[in-house]
């Protein structure tokens, strides 16, 4: 393994055509299981040294298109952190809807899956968010499993549980996908 321990895995380009999304349609006013197509890249870079800490990043980007629409749905910016002193490993992203998060665990170098967390208000790895979702829909909290499979892919579930206006109780929006290599 390398400084950038269970991200070694991740650097590269890829693509998945199985997503899958479970959200609240605000058009529709259901919540729908939407498919959808994904490209991701990540880029390495490092080390950054905070003091004595030295972390090993990847520089990533994603964008995800349902099948009958040319713009993406979603996209997100960010950096993927690997700590090869203390096993903390960490994903901080923006999302244009005005939501940054900085999400965070622990992995072994070696690790062929690890989960990264994050909560409103955590004084560590926290949900920040704009006003009008802070009302409307919250990001509360925020869970990815990250499970690197031995063909060259790797993949992902993620729940996001929001405060929502339409539903009394909070309201789990899920992600999953696997993504191969393209490049």
């Amino acid at each position: 393994m390398t400084e950038w321990g269970p991200l070694e895995a991740l650097k590269g380009e890829w693509e998945g055509t199985g997503g899958l999304d479970s959200a609240f349609s605000h058009s529709r006013g259901e919540v729908l299981s939407t498919p959808y197509l994904e490209k991701v890249e990540m880029k390495p870079f490092g080390p950054v040294d905070n003091g004595s800490q030295s972390l090993w990043g990847l520089d990533y980007h994603s964008a995800m298109w349902r099948d009958d629409e040319d713009a993406p749905f979603h996209t997100e910016v960010g950096y993927w952190l690997y700590d090869p002193a203390t096993g903390e490993i960490l994903r901080g992203f923006v999302v244009p809807r005005g939501i940054t998060v900085l999400a965070g665990g622990t992995a072994a170098a070696d690790a062929r899956s690890f989960t990264m967390s994050a909560k409103i208000g955590d004084p560590n790895y926290s949900i920040g968010e704009n006003k009008y979702l802070t009302k409307n829909a919250s990001s509360v909290s925020y869970e990815v499993t990250i499970t690197l499979n031995d063909d060259d892919t790797w993949s992902y579930s993620e729940l996001t549980t929001l405060h929502m206006k339409e539903f009394a109780d909070p309201f789990p929006h899920t992600d999953s996908n696997t993504l191969r290599r393209t490049a």
